[in-house]
C-alpha cells in the first residue's frame, strides 16, 4: 500500500503484482516500468520483476486501516489476469466486501474474463469496477464491463490513441480520460477527442475525469481541458466518503 500520485485515487493496493502486454495502450506500461526499478532496488515482492505473483500477506492490509479511503486495486498488475486464479480473485473480493468503509477501484484490459467470472464474484457498493480503452479495436471491453453485477462501472480512456465517437456509454457511471505519458515515442492526444468525449458524457449525465494530456513532462502539460479542471466522480453512498488529508 502507498499513497498514490493518480489523480482519481488516494492509495494503491497490490495484492498481486505483474502482467504482460496485450493491447496497444500497453507500450509504455508505467507498472512494468515501475517494477524493473523496484526489482534492482532489491524490494522482495519485486524480484520475479514484472512476473505475475500472488501475495497473500497483502490480504490483511485493507482490515488496518482505520478511516475510509479510495483505494486503487492492483495499479502493478490486473486482477483479472488468465495467471491468477479464481480461488484468489475471490480473496480478494472478500476483502473488499468485509471492508465497505473503503472504496475499492478495479480496473482491468481482460473484460473477457471480468464477465465470465462476475457471476462468481460478490459486487458490494463500495467496489467500482472499469475498464481500460484506449481506442476503437478495445471498446468491445465495455460491453463485457456493461454485463457485470457491479454497482459502479468506469472507463479509463487512458492513454487515449484515437478518437471514440458515439461510445456504447449505457450503465456507465464515471469516464476518465487522459493522454500517455513517459520517456518515450509518445502518442499525443488531440484535444477535439477529449472534448468530444466530454460532450458526450454531459449528454447523458455521465461523470467526467480529465486526467492529464501527458506527453514526456506530464506536469508541465497539465489537466485544463478548455481552461478548466474536470474532476468530477460518481455518486456514491455517505458511508463511502473520503475524507482528505487524514492520516491512516
Amino acid at each position: 500500500m502507498s499513497k498514490s500520485s493518480i489523480e482519481w485515487t488516494e492509495l494503491t493496493w497490490n495484492p498481486t503484482t505483474g502482467c504482460d502486454k496485450i493491447s496497444a495502450g500497453c507500450k509504455f506500461c508505467y507498472a512494468e516500468v515501475m517494477s524493473k526499478r523496484l526489482q534492482a532496488m532489491g524490494l522482495e515482492k519485486y524480484k520475479g520483476g514484472f512476473k505475475v505473483r500472488l501475495h497473500e500477506d497483502e490480504l490483511q492490509r485493507p482490515y488496518k486501516w482505520r478511516k475510509p479511503r479510495m483505494v486503487f486495486v492492483n495499479s502493478m498488475s490486473d486482477l483479472f489476469h488468465e495467471d491468477i486464479p479464481l480461488e484468489f480473485i475471490q480473496k480478494v473480493f472478500k476483502v473488499m466486501n468485509n471492508n465497505p468503509k473503503h472504496t475499492f477501484q478495479v480496473l482491468t484490459k481482460r473484460a473477457e474474463r471480468l464477465e465470465e467470472l462476475s457471476a462468481l464474484l460478490t459486487w458490494t457498493e463500495n467496489i467500482w469496477m472499469g475498464v481500460s480503452v484506449e481506442n476503437q479495436k478495445t471498446t468491445f471491453r465495455i460491453n463485457h464491463l456493461q454485463k457485470t453485477s457491479t454497482c459502479i462501472k468506469f472507463l479509463s480512456l487512458e492513454p487515449l490513441l484515437e478518437t471514440l465517437p458515439n461510445l456504447n456509454l449505457l450503465d456507465i457511471d464515471w469516464v476518465i480520460v487522459g493522454g500517455e505519458s513517459g520517456k518515450g515515442n509518445i502518442r499525443p492526444m488531440q484535444e477535439d477527442w477529449a472534448i468530444d468525449l466530454k460532450n458526450q458524457c454531459e449528454s447523458q449525465n455521465i461523470a467526467f475525469f480529465f486526467k492529464q494530456w501527458g506527453g514526456k513532462n506530464k506536469k508541465k502539460a497539465g489537466r485544463l481541458l478548455e481552461g478548466k479542471e474536470y474532476n468530477q466522480m460518481p455518486l456514491i453512498s455517505p458511508a463511502q466518503l473520503v475524507p482528505q488529508n487524514s492520516s491512516l
